[in-house]
């Protein structure tokens, strides 16, 4: 049964080129991450985005899973749109702390307390799910504050609260490129979460030491997910999302995935820029300045 699983999500990947990866280098990855998810117990979706090319690596990209606490990425860039607006300021005092304090322990220490003050002061679920909709968010849904989905049974294929990883990279491609956020909102918001202090052991554990990364981690019982924006050693940035649910150790299916998408996205660079070199030196033109790492 698995080796069907396999061949078939192998044929389904090439059978949608406006999903799966074009290049050679990164069709290899995704062929990489698909026997990865068929050879562990459980379910594993990710989806990795060039924030400046637009290549992306999608297995399972567009199936959904719980966000867990990565959907305080949503809610503070909803924060961030009312403070653009002159509806909010980042100096409220909301509950006796600023809404600085509460954003920064909401992204920097996943406070949970925090999260569902800022969602009640924004409206509760439903506004900021209505901010989504009318930004034309797809695949992303918020139905529910943390402490009601704490609350609640745990059902990891519970539609509510859910992002497909393709989703999440779009939210993150949106607030990269200024489109729902203004540039200092937008700095500002990565900014908080490229001082993450949670998941050390997911995106950040195998990738080389120093390497920018802007994230939110999210954890329930049986799921483990982590997302955000990896910047490569040319300064290419790549919005990623891993979602794991179900089976076991699965920060280091995370961690491994994420060393398979940054060794893949590097090589991708390297063969472009060996190939443009070679290219010019054949038609004697000038070299190519080797972009600063």
């Amino acid at each position: 049964m698995r080796k069907f699983f396999v061949l078939f999500s192998l044929l389904a990947l090439a059978a949608q080129p406006a999903v799966a990866a074009t290049s050679p280098f990164l069709q290899s990855i995704e062929h990489q991450l698909v026997r990865m998810d068929a050879s562990k117990p459980g379910d594993f979706g990710v989806a990795a985005l060039d924030l400046r090319t637009g290549e992306m690596i999608s297995v399972n990209g567009d199936d959904p899973f719980p966000m867990a606490s990565t959907v305080k990425i949503a809610v503070a860039a909803n924060y961030l749109a009312q403070v653009e607006y002159g509806r909010r300021s980042l100096d409220d005092r909301i509950r006796g702390r600023s809404a600085r304090d509460l954003m920064e322990a909401m992204l920097i220490h996943s406070n949970n307390h925090a999260t569902d003050v800022l969602i009640d002061d924004l409206g509760g679920p439903d506004r900021i799910q209505e901010w989504l909709d009318q930004r034309g968010i797809k695949g992303l849904r918020i139905d529910r504050n943390i402490a009601q989905l704490l609350r609640a049974k745990r059902d990891l294929w519970d539609i509510r609260d859910s992002s497909t990883p393709e989703a999440m990279v779009e939210l993150l491609r949106r607030i990269d490129k200024g489109e729902l956020l203004q540039p200092w909102s937008r700095d500002y918001l990565l900014g908080l979460m490229a001082r993450c202090q949670t998941g050390r052991n997911r995106i950040r554990a195998l990738l080389p030491k120093g390497t920018p990364v802007a994230h939110k981690t999210g954890t329930l019982n049986g799921l483990t997910t982590d997302v955000g924006i990896i910047t490569m050693p040319d300064g290419r940035r790549v919005a990623v999302a891993f979602f794991a649910r179900g089976g076991s150790n699965r920060p280091r299916t995370i961690a491994n995935a994420a060393r398979a998408i940054y060794d893949g996205f590097y090589n991708l660079w390297r063969y472009s820029f060996s190939a443009a070199v070679g290219a010019t030196t054949a038609t004697g033109a000038s070299a190519v300045a080797v972009p600063q790492r």
